[in-house]
């Protein structure tokens, strides 16, 4: 009988845990948590209502989800992807339910079910909470807080976050060092006085080529929202590298400036007689805080604009800088990208190339997504590969 090791009891650990027990009940399985409590974050995610997967609608590329291990995810998808994530939670009893924003949800809207049901899907493996592993040994080996070495047939590392990788320092594995991926920005703009307002818009990094579109929230400390969080995504080494400091470009909209620019004829042709600030493009709150930005009188009829000032406002409206200061102070991160280098292991199994019968699976490895759902699927994902993989 198989004897395997599972080092953290989150998404990853959990779900090999039960597939695992599933496909194997013989195996003698012990799952190691640091925590007073398994499955702590999960019971977090999607504001505790748990966005569980991503029907992938709309997504073009895998990159475009996956900035980092998009390759891996492409290949590991194929095997168990968003409608096998379903079709597993669904088998034991949980009802689904499909966001218009295509994001997975249990229709009782309430994480717990989905810890509750990987609880019950472990059960039948020790369970040891209060646990930390200090290290991991050549030879499959784990020491624990404890001073206890105990030695394993397979051992699956799924422990993710920032702080985890000294325990990996004895194997020579390399780790790509950890950054926060999304988060929100800090700006020391006027516009945090318009806390609540949100916008469709899309968003640039200056002098890069990071781009992300969505909706946008404005804060009492600067921007948030899945398009300030899909940026920071893509650009989290990026602004890790400028101290978190950069030239945020918004362009209000979301069009070219060319198609704002129509867009202002066409309201000032169908509204000559109105002022500008009783007809509002986007949120008449956020209109106002505009034209007093860009200096235009909110008296003026539409139909006194100047062709030259319908040029600058469609100029400024698709290209309003404002200065990134910092991220979030609030720690709304729950993802890092960074981790085991992923030559590091063998992308069809999950298996660490340098040392046979260890595995990596979820937020460890050096992938992450961008919200909605993705980062929870690439944690079943890998924690199917590597469960089917020792099977």
């Amino acid at each position: 009988m198989g004897k395997v090791a599972i080092v953290g009891c989150g998404a990853a650990g959990a779900f090999c845990a039960a597939n695992l027990r599933s496909m194997r009940p013989d195996l003698d399985i012990t799952v190691f948590e640091a925590g007073r409590k398994p499955l702590a974050k999960v019971a977090l995610t999607g504001g505790c209502r748990c966005n569980l997967s991503n029907s992938f609608e709309g997504v073009s590329s895998v990159r475009q989800a996956y900035p980092r291990g998009d390759r891996l995810m492409k290949r590991a998808l194929m095997e168990f992807g968003p409608a096998d994530t379903c079709r597993w939670f669904e088998d034991r009893g949980v009802r689904l339910v499909l966001q218009e924003d295509h994001r997975w949800f249990p229709a009782s809207q309430d994480a717990m079910e989905i810890v509750r049901t990987l609880l019950d899907g472990i059960r039948g493996a020790r369970l040891k909470t209060s646990s930390k592993v200090e290290k991991v040994l050549p030879g499959l080996r784990t020491v624990t807080s404890d001073g206890r070495e105990e030695s394993f047939d397979s051992i699956v590392v799924t422990t993710g976050g920032a702080r985890e990788f000294q325990m990996l320092s004895p194997l020579s594995i390399e780790i790509v060092p950890p950054v926060p991926s999304l988060f929100t920005f800090e700006t020391d703009s006027p516009v945090r006085e318009l806390s609540g307002t949100t916008a469709d818009v899309s968003l640039a990094l200056a002098g890069t080529s990071f781009r992300s579109s969505g909706n946008l929230l404005i804060t009492d400390w600067g921007f948030s929202g899945p398009a300030v969080l899909a940026l920071s995504s893509y650009a989290a080494r990026h602004l890790a590298g400028s101290g978190y400091r950069a030239a945020l470009i918004v362009n209000w909209l979301g069009s070219s400036e060319e198609e704002v620019r129509r867009m202002l004829e066409e309201t000032a042709s169908a509204n000559p007689s109105k002022q500008l600030s009783s007809v509002h493009p986007v949120p008449s709150r956020l209109w106002k805080f505009l034209l007093d930005k860009f200096s235009v009188n909110p008296e003026t009829r539409w139909g006194q604009l100047a062709p030259s000032a319908v040029n600058r406002l469609a100029a400024r409206l698709s290209a309003d800088e404002y200065k990134i200061t910092g991220k979030g102070r609030y720690k709304e991160e729950f993802v890092t990208c960074g981790g085991v280098a992923l030559p590091e292991i063998n992308p069809a199994t999950m298996e660490c190339r340098k040392h046979p019968g260890l595995y990596f699976a979820g937020e460890v490895l050096d992938i992450d997504a961008v919200t909605g759902g993705f980062n929870l699927q690439a944690a079943w994902t890998t924690g199917y590969a590597a469960a089917h993989s020792i099977c």
